[in-house]
């Protein structure tokens, strides 16, 4: 019978880790098994403020022996403590799906006597969830800094994703902060799975580590670094551990601390953080293109369109003859519409008609490109501005919800600028 006391103090002490995603990995299920893991993602279930709720997110415990600034669980934090076994996770998690409240667990722990001991005890978590309760769903766990290599390795062989937050984008900031925990270990971790991931892709292995990859988390508004200097972290990450993903976390103060901001950092900077995020991963553009080392990004613009504007001289480009790179960087098309746009102009020549119904955003795009060498846009760069800049603080008031157009929709969760 599982303590309802302690379910509701370990899955809400775990709500303020962000980087749970659940896509990535295909885990298929065996004779007498429970569950499969989709390579699309299984996140299907939203709470009204948009957290996803198709992971049993929770905590092995918060009874941590680390004392770091900005955490609700540290040492000398006044809270409920509470610990889970690991037969206790396992029921927990096996019941919850049967009862189709979840499709995958997101497992994590505080640092509760040693980080051996706790990677221990995720390991053997881990391990009865697969060979005892034959469980093969969707499974993440949050790795322990300083743990040996060897615990990691095992849970890393039968999860399908595992995490590292990294927390604080500088050295500086996690002595400060976070003083039990070093970037050492946080990042040679990182790189000995990453190391492990290129080899049994490179072998050829059949059942391959962590299917789904690694990521991490970093804290926005706690330390005073700028966000050239975290999207330099970022593209670090992706190009030297091979990340999936790099979360963002506002910092909310939650706890009281005289080494922590009074107020949090508001969700426009997350949001922009992430936009850039998108440049980097999927549009080809370098962080010292979208944001010098001591600045932060507009929050007036994208960073998509702050960085047309600085670069009018660009544009216009002409959509039936410029390269995927060129449409790539106009604001107002994504990914998805570049590509048709390539695909489309194979066949006949396209006017805005043809963009429009492509889904194209012509309010953003107009004043950056021509069809047939027809220009609709606005030739004075003070309009430009002003128009993206109301643009924008209409997108970012709207709440979107299941009437919102499907092209507000589409780039809210594809990302796409």
């Amino acid at each position: 019978m599982i303590d309802e006391r302690k379910l509701e103090i370990l899955t809400e002490s775990a709500k303020y880790d962000v980087s749970c995603s659940s896509s990535g990995s295909r885990r298929q299920n065996v004779r007498g098994g429970l569950g499969n893991a989709s390579v699309g993602g299984i996140c299907h279930s939203f709470t009204p403020d948009g957290r996803c709720i198709s992971l049993l997110k929770i905590l092995m415990s918060n009874d941590c022996v680390y004392d770091c600034e900005y955490c609700p669980n540290r040492r000398s934090a006044d809270v409920r403590r509470a610990t889970f076994t690991p037969d206790e996770i396992c029921e927990l998690t096996v019941n919850f799906y049967k009862r189709n409240y979840i499709e995958g667990l997101f497992l994590s722990s505080a640092v509760c006597g040693d980080p051996d001991k706790t990677m221990e005890l995720l390991c053997e978590t881990v391990t009865k969830l697969r060979k005892v309760y034959l469980f093969n769903g969707y499974i993440h766990v949050k790795g322990i800094p300083h743990a040996d290599p060897a615990l990691m390795m095992r849970a890393a062989r039968l999860a399908d994703r595992m995490s590292y937050n990294i927390e604080f984008p500088s050295e500086r900031s996690l002595k400060l902060l976070a003083p039990q925990k070093s970037k050492q270990s946080l990042l040679l971790p990182m790189k000995e799975l990453k190391d492990a991931i290129d080899g049994d892709r490179i072998n050829g292995v059949r059942k391959k580590i962590l299917p789904a990859g690694q990521t991490t988390q970093m804290i926005i508004g706690a330390s005073p670094e700028r966000d050239g200097q975290i999207l330099k972290l970022t593209e670090s990450l992706y190009r030297n551990m091979g990340l999936k993903r790099v979360y963002y976390s506002s910092y909310i103060p939650v706890v009281s601390s005289p080494k922590l901001p009074a107020t949090g950092a508001g969700l426009l900077r997350e949001h922009r953080l992430y936009q850039a995020d998108w440049l980097i991963r999927f549009y080809g553009f370098g962080v010292d293109e979208i944001c010098a080392p001591d600045e932060n990004l507009s929050p007036d613009y994208d960073p998509k369109c702050a960085w047309a504007l600085r670069n009018m001289h660009l544009f216009p480009v002409e959509v039936n003859t410029a390269p995927l790179e060129a449409l790539l960087r106009v604001p107002g098309i994504g990914a998805r519409g570049a590509y048709k746009i390539c695909e489309a102009r194979k066949f006949s020549s396209l006017d805005f008609d043809n963009l429009a119904k492509m889904r194209i955003v012509l309010k953003r795009a107009k004043h950056f490109i021509t069809c047939n060498g027809k220009f609709s846009g606005s030739e004075n760069v003070g309009q430009i501005r002003t128009s993206l800049m109301l643009e924008g603080a209409r997108e970012n008031a709207e709440q979107l919800s299941m009437f919102s157009s499907p092209s507000a929709a589409l780039s809210a969760i594809t990302g796409e600028l």
